[in-house]
């Protein structure tokens, strides 16, 4: 088991006043309830200076980026003012403020060591995760999220948000949510109650691996493949295409769909973006204006295992079916040149009738099997109508050679 990334315990956290008249910024998951999908029933603060204690509203939160505005009714508070985060250099000094195991106020220090991150954890509070953490070594722990990541200058920097803890403490790496995100969200949600966010309107896979599969194919190491556009978003207006492998955004290299996503969360709608993609081997680049809405474009499980095969599928029809002999299945109706099939034996034709040993009837239990299937090589045993017996192919999706065989 790799190393567990964990939030702060939502019993208690941290937060920063941003402003005089008693608004709060801190993290979702700190004032959220049990499961993580409602907000506790109350929300208490106690202020650092005089140990004064109020009850807070929730303004506002916005679970993808793991941020939450408060309000108390105060006057005349100290505030942090909002640092430049993208001006941040590795190796820069910084300190991290916050409450670690209900102490009192404490202050740690340490460097840049990353900028951009993705980790993956706030796709367990959202369905459209947004992360481009700034990784620190200063020491944050149980109590520190929602504090405040600030520069030497005593500029607000960061959000404290998550750590790496393989035993459930600090193990020397930390992450903030960057100011010019920080700031953004909370404009927003100050001033319209929610996140006006600009969308691409591209999709793309969440897996990794199969993202990896796609950039092989197409002879890259880094990027994001394009599995659609929505024709009334910003990418598909400016001409993306399905197929295409996003690699910069604004400059910015690019290896996830979180980055892509990190790389414009501090944008609104109507902005523009300069996207750098490649389509057949060769590079471009293109201004995307950034939509108001995202459109999820629906990709259809024959889309998709077509995609990653490189293949055209259709289910057999029952009536069909009856006649060979078989519970159902899935036809190969076109081999291309670019998939993991092209360097088997199997033809045009051919009816998959099992996955790694597992029976299939139709594209979409082919698709679940392909989502369960462990390492790199599937096992596809089917039929060619008029012709006995069954036929058997080794598929190695990292892209080597595969063979097959009857029997």
């Amino acid at each position: 088991m790799g190393p567990q990334i964990i939030p702060e315990q939502r019993a208690s956290g941290s937060g920063v006043i941003i402003s005089q008249d008693g608004y709060i910024v801190t993290n979702n998951h700190v004032i959220s309830d049990r499961d993580g999908k409602g907000i506790a029933p109350e929300i208490k603060v106690t202020l650092n200076e005089g140990r004064k204690t109020y009850t807070a509203k929730v303004v506002g939160r916005d679970p993808s980026t793991d941020l939450a505005v408060l309000k108390i009714e105060a006057t005349s508070l100290p505030y942090l003012i909002y640092g430049n985060s993208d001006n941040l250099q590795l190796g820069q000094w910084v300190l991290a403020v916050g409450y670690p195991f209900n102490l009192e106020a404490t202050v740690t220090a340490g460097i840049i060591s990353a900028k951009g991150r993705s980790i993956g954890i706030n796709s367990q509070q959202s369905q459209s995760p947004v992360e481009s953490f700034i990784q620190t070594d200063a020491a944050v722990n149980s109590g520190n999220s929602g504090g405040a990541l600030i520069n030497t200058n005593g500029e607000l920097i960061g959000i404290n948000s998550a750590i790496l803890a393989p035993g459930g403490t600090y193990a020397g790496y930390s992450f903030a949510i960057p100011s010019t995100i920080v700031r953004k969200i909370v404009n927003d949600i100050v001033k319209f109650g929610d996140v006006k966010r600009g969308y691409l309107g591209v999709t793309y896979s969440p897996q990794s691996a199969q993202n990896e599969e796609y950039l092989k194919r197409a002879g890259l190491q880094d990027g994001v493949y394009v599995l659609g556009t929505d024709p009334d978003g910003g990418a598909g207006k400016a001409g993306i295409k399905k197929g295409d492998i996003i690699t910069k955004v604004n400059g910015r290299d690019i290896v996830s769909g979180l980055e892509i996503s990190g790389a414009i969360a501090s944008a609104q709608p109507g902005d523009k973006v300069k996207l750098t993609y490649v389509r057949a081997g060769k590079e471009s680049t293109v201004d995307v204006t950034l939509s108001a809405q995202s459109k999820m474009v629906q990709i259809t499980s024959a889309e998709a295992i077509g995609d990653r095969l490189g293949v055209d599928l259709k289910n057999v029809e029952t009536q069909r079916a009856t006649q060979l002999k078989i519970k159902g299945g899935v036809e190969v109706t076109n081999i291309k040149s670019d998939g993991p099939l092209r360097r088997t034996r199997m033809e045009k034709g051919f009816i998959i009738t099992s996955v790694n040993g597992r029976e299939i009837k139709n594209v979409d239990e082919f698709a679940q099997m392909l989502g369960q299937a462990k390492g790199s090589t599937i096992e596809l045993v089917g039929i060619y109508p008029g012709y006995s017996g069954r036929y058997s192919y080794q598929i190695n999706l990292s892209g080597d050679e595969a063979d097959g065989g009857a029997f």
